[in-house]
C-alpha cells in the first residue's frame, strides 16, 4: 500500500503540492507574487478551458478532492506560470516536446501528414474559421516572408500549397496548429495507456 501511494503520488499531484513546488521553485505570478490557491484555481480553470481533451485534473472519488495529472503540473510550469514567451508559442513547444518524449518512449515515427492537399482562400476560411480578410492578411505576410512560390493561380483563383497551409498553421494561426498537436498527443496517450503505462486511470481512483 505504501508503494502504491508512492506511485499515486508521482502521477496525480495536489493542488497544496503543487503550492508547495512552485514555492520551492521560487515560480510566481506574472506579477511577481507568490501563487495563491485561488490563482493555482484560476489557471486549472483555464488549462481545462485551453486542453479539454486531455484529461488532466482527476477527482478522487471517496474524498472528491481533486488531483492534477503530473503532465497537467508540467503544463502549469512550463506554459501558464513562464514569463519569457508568449503563452500560445509557450503552449506549443510544450505539446512538441510532450509529442517528441511520447514518440521516443513507445518507439513510433514522428507523423505529421496534416497538410496533404492544396487550398483555395475558401477552403482555408472554413479550415482556419478565418475571415476573408484575416486568411489574404495572413497570405500577404507569407509572401513578404520570401514564400510566394506557395501561391499560384488556379482557373483565376489563389490556390496555397499545401506546404504554405502548413506554414500558415504553423506560423499565423497557431490555436489551429495547438489543436492539432493536442488531437496527436491524446492518440499517442492513448498508444501509452495500451503499452501498460498509467495516465489518469490508477486502481479506480479516477
Amino acid at each position: 500500500m505504501r508503494v502504491a501511494i508512492n506511485e499515486f503520488d508521482k502521477i496525480f499531484l495536489s493542488y497544496k503540492k503543487i503550492l508547495n513546488k512552485f514555492k520551492m521553485l521560487n515560480i510566481k505570478t506574472k506579477n511577481g507574487k507568490e501563487i495563491t490557491h485561488k490563482d493555482l484555481r484560476y489557471a486549472v480553470y483555464v488549462m481545462l478551458k485551453k486542453h479539454p481533451t486531455c484529461r488532466w485534473r482527476s477527482e478522487k472519488i471517496l474524498s472528491k478532492r481533486y488531483y492534477i495529472l503530473d503532465e497537467g503540473y508540467k503544463w502549469l510550469k512550463y506554459v501558464y506560470f513562464q514569463n519569457e514567451k508568449n503563452q500560445i508559442d509557450a503552449d506549443v513547444d510544450f505539446f512538441e516536446n510532450r509529442i517528441k518524449q511520447y514518440e521516443e518512449l513507445l518507439k513510433v515515427n514522428h507523423n505529421e501528414n496534416w497538410w496533404n492537399k492544396d487550398m483555395t482562400i475558401k477552403q482555408l476560411e472554413e479550415y482556419f474559421n478565418r475571415s476573408n480578410s484575416s486568411i489574404k492578411k495572413a497570405i500577404r505576410k507569407m509572401c513578404d516572408s520570401g514564400l510566394s512560390n506557395y501561391k499560384y493561380l488556379d482557373k483565376n483563383r489563389v490556390v496555397i500549397s499545401n506546404e504554405g497551409v502548413k506554414w500558415l498553421c504553423k506560423n499565423i494561426f497557431k490555436q489551429k496548429y495547438l489543436e492539432l498537436l493536442e488531437k496527436y498527443k491524446m492518440e499517442l496517450s492513448e498508444m501509452y495507456i495500451k503499452a501498460g503505462y498509467i495516465y489518469d486511470e490508477f486502481f479506480g481512483t479516477n
